[in-house]
């Protein structure tokens, strides 16, 4: 019985190495179809050196390497992109990139996708806030124009240097669980600051737009928007008054396929990458925030509010975000449990 215990623990050892092995591989097949014959997009790549494929969060390590191959990979493949053809920058693309020139680190916040924390760990690890708890900087603190520098705010060749030598940072989520979570923040929470502002600007001439019979207290206060006539507003494509960075796509807010993000990291495992970046910034005295337990996730909720939807509502938003994700490797699956043909 226990040379029997021995070599099933062997076994395991051995799988263990092999899926290891596999992953790695992989990630270098990957990196094969990715062109590198430009010289600054070499030397913007990252340096595998840093990297140890041991230790507490290896997984994590692993996971963004493979992620940034993927995105060069899936640039090249789907849009055809070639560095090249992106010579000419406008600096204005780089508006939503804050920059840290303390660590050398560009980050791309893309709203509902965890970007309040990251802009409070970003205020604790530059000294923009005297305490050493993310937690206790207000929200709209973080989110105050004059907290940060923008890369669009730097010169043309200030804005090259950085994009070449500076670790670049974005965090990734499922497009549709991203809607949804801004829908139920913005428009459906009530008695909320940020959700009255919201309601005031969108809600109100959402309803007076799509909605029939709406009553009197609905057009005044906007506070009752349906999911529905949400999604509806959102890929209504008449006019430029739909387009709010809170549900814009992640490719027009970060430009994934003009700067190559180094650092990829997804909702979906926030807490190890969100660790991985911060040991990678030299910062060890600071937790990134865990997520609040006191309240239902958004994926627990998506089949609730997309089941409400018409499937041609459903084409519209897969056309809208189509580039996110098939980029960022998302699947319709994920959220609808089918895919449209």
């Amino acid at each position: 019985m226990g040379k029997t215990m021995i070599k099933c623990r062997v076994w395991e050892t051995v799988l263990l190495l092999l899926n290891i092995l596999s992953l790695t591989i992989d990630a270098s097949i990957v990196g094969e179809h990715i062109s590198m014959n430009d010289d600054r997009k070499r030397s913007m790549e990252i340096d595998d050196s840093v990297y140890s494929w041991t230790g507490p969060n290896a997984l994590a390590r692993s996971a963004l390497v493979e992620r940034q191959e993927r995105l060069q990979y899936n640039c090249e493949e789907i849009l055809g992109y070639r560095e090249s053809e992106n010579e000419d920058l406008n600096p204005e693309s780089f508006r939503n990139i804050l920059v840290d020139e303390q660590h050398e680190l560009l980050y791309c916040y893309v709203p509902k996708v965890a970007c309040t924390n990251w802009k409070r760990v970003l205020m604790v690890v530059t000294g923009k806030w005297p305490g050493n708890d993310p937690m206790e900087i207000p929200a709209d603190q973080a989110h105050s124009p004059s907290t940060f520098q923008r890369l669009s705010n730097y010169t043309l060749s200030e804005i090259e240097r950085m994009l070449a030598t500076y670790d670049k940072l974005i965090v990734v989520r499922h497009p549709l669980e991203r809607l949804l979570s801004a829908y139920r923040n913005k428009l459906e929470a009530k008695h909320e600051k940020s959700s009255k502002y919201f309601q005031t600007r969108f809600g109100k001439k959402i309803i007076r737009r799509y909605r029939q019979n709406a009553t009197v207290e609905s057009l005044k206060n906007g506070d009752d928007v349906t999911f529905r006539e949400f999604v509806q507003f959102v890929t209504d494509d008449s006019s430029n008054e739909t387009r709010n960075e809170h549900w814009k796509p992640i490719y027009e807010l970060c430009h994934p396929c003009l700067v190559n993000y180094n650092l990829v990291s997804k909702y979906e495992s926030l807490a190890e990458d969100a660790t991985e970046v911060l040991e990678r910034m030299g910062v060890e005295s600071i937790n990134f925030p865990a997520k609040p337990m006191n309240s239902e996730p958004t994926a627990k909720k998506l089949e609730k509010y997309y089941s409400t939807l018409t499937y041609k509502q459903l084409r519209k938003l897969v056309d809208l975000y189509k580039l996110d994700l098939r980029l960022f490797d998302y699947s319709l699956e994920d959220v609808l449990g089918f895919s449209l043909a």
